[in-house]
């Protein structure tokens, strides 16, 4: 029998290009249009009812290449971000604070059997507020190799192992309130005030995690009373034989002085932003000088040489070297579709193509759209840049508010998880030596759910026309 060939999608990076490169094709066919626009809270927007054809202006040759440049020219702020976020985390990590501190959580509810009921809903609650903070996804990885030996160990299977820490900050991620790679950027580029709307989304958070600890701990439970129900019993088995009791996390590291300090001045910054934004109306320039203030600052309290923290923050800023490239192509997109004079045609016969649904399921098929697109570009930046500026026009058109736009955005990292196209999805799984097909079979049922809330929580905000506050 032979093995049918894999699919292996192109790059990111290459897959938003030829949208460009579709994009600069489609000047050439799609005719030119354009709204009147009026200027609304400091932002020009399209007045529905307005279109009217005008000249074609196709993007040649030339356009393919200037247009990412001009693309980085304009997303240069969102950028900025994403270089001096990423700098500071990595700084964070190099100190060992917080991998010491989550740990000891997992160690510390792990000895006892009235403490274990709580390991899971505490455990998914901590990278839960990781991801709705401050963004933690791949972040993630390296905590399977804590949690998969120490679920064994205490009779669960691989799959609650990874589900801890993966699911826990997928939950977060999606329900963000915080998030600047998603909220923040996805706000900034629909023009909206940084982080703003943060009561609602606190509470699709608290109910988005709790479907997902909900589940988790019922598959746990039904595993630990008879093992043989879990997917991955075979390999489980074979794992447990050669897993070293010292590789398992059975004792607690000893935080150091300089390790407290540095989760001391974490919390203290995470204060600090909420703070500012809410009192002080930071946007992207300040909250970037805080992390950036807060990386600096965790080296040092941590015990590392200045050389150590610039190498941590290079580091980490090269991470986002990927991302940051993405964005600037994407804004390349609407660079294109701006010049080309198809932007505005997009929007009419997008808005006509939805204009007879009701608002609320013209948002629930926003989402809809959001999620398609996500199969294909995983990051939450990217497709804010991606999308947002064609979403958030295209909403106001058909009744549906910037915040709710951006809020059917974030809604689709729900799907992530299960996703095959994700690198951090199969990196997390290959760390947990977990097969993709075992994984999204045990997935289902919650990414089921999830986008079920997803759609139910598009209702209330389309109602009561949810604005930016």
């Amino acid at each position: 029998m032979t093995r049918r060939p894999k699919i292996k999608l192109p790059h990111t990076l290459a897959l938003v290009y030829i949208m460009v490169v579709l994009t600069a094709a489609a000047t050439w066919i799609v005719p030119g249009g354009k709204y009147q626009r009026v200027e609304k809270e400091g932002r020009q927007v399209p007045v529905a009812g307005t279109f009217s054809l005008t000249e074609r202006n196709p993007q040649g040759l030339g356009a393919l290449f200037v247009s990412p440049v001009k693309g980085f020219i304009d997303a240069a702020a969102i950028i900025a971000i994403v270089f001096v976020v990423g700098g500071a985390f990595a700084v964070i990590q190099k100190t060992g604070a917080v991998t010491g501190f989550i740990h000891n959580v997992a160690v510390r509810f792990g000895e006892s059997r009235a403490l274990r009921a709580l390991l899971i809903p505490v455990t998914m609650l901590i990278f839960s507020l990781g991801g709705a903070v401050f963004g933690m996804c791949e972040e993630t990885m390296p905590f399977v190799l804590i949690f998969v030996p120490l679920a064994l160990s205490l009779g669960y299977d691989s799959i609650v192992g990874v589900a801890l820490p993966f699911v826990g900050a997928a939950a977060g991620f999606a329900g963000a309130f915080f998030n600047p790679f998603t909220v923040g950027i996805a706000q900034g580029i629909a023009g909206l005030p940084i982080y703003s709307g943060i009561g609602y989304r606190l509470v699709i958070w608290a109910i988005g995690t709790a479907i997902a600890i909900i589940l988790v701990m019922r598959y746990a439970s039904r595993v630990l009373r008879n093992p043989r129900l879990s997917p991955t019993y075979e390999d489980d088995l074979e794992r447990r034989k050669s897993l070293s009791l010292d590789v398992a996390p059975s004792q607690a590291v000893c935080l150091t002085p300089a390790h407290k300090r540095v989760l001391f001045a974490f919390l203290l910054g995470m204060g600090l932003l909420v703070f500012g934004i809410l009192h002080y109306k930071w946007y992207i320039q300040e909250i970037a000088g805080l992390f950036l203030g807060l990386g600096i600052l965790s080296g040092f309290l941590g015990g590392l040489r200045t050389e150590e923290i610039s190498r941590s923050f290079v580091d980490g800023a090269k991470d986002m070297i990927n991302a940051a490239l993405i964005i600037g192509c994407a804004r390349a997109i609407l660079v294109v579709a701006t010049d080309g004079r198809i932007l505005d045609t997009t929007l009419f016969y997008l808005s006509k193509a939805i204009a007879g649904f009701h608002p609320v399921l013209s948002a629930q098929l926003m989402f809809a759209s959001q999620c398609v697109i996500n199969f294909f570009v995983h990051s939450g930046t990217a497709q804010a840049a991606l999308t947002m500026p064609i979403m958030t026009p295209l909403g106001e058109l058909v009744g549906i508010t910037r915040q709710t736009s951006v809020f059917a955005f974030q809604l689709a990292e729900y799907i992530n998880p299960i996703l095959p196209t994700s690198g951090v999805t199969m990196g997390v799984l290959g760390l947990a030596r977990l097969r993709w097909e075992k994984w999204a079979r045990w997935m289902v049922p919650l990414v089921i759910a999830w986008v079920l809330f997803a759609l139910l929580s598009l209702i209330p905000p389309v109602l009561m026309r949810w604005g930016p506050f």
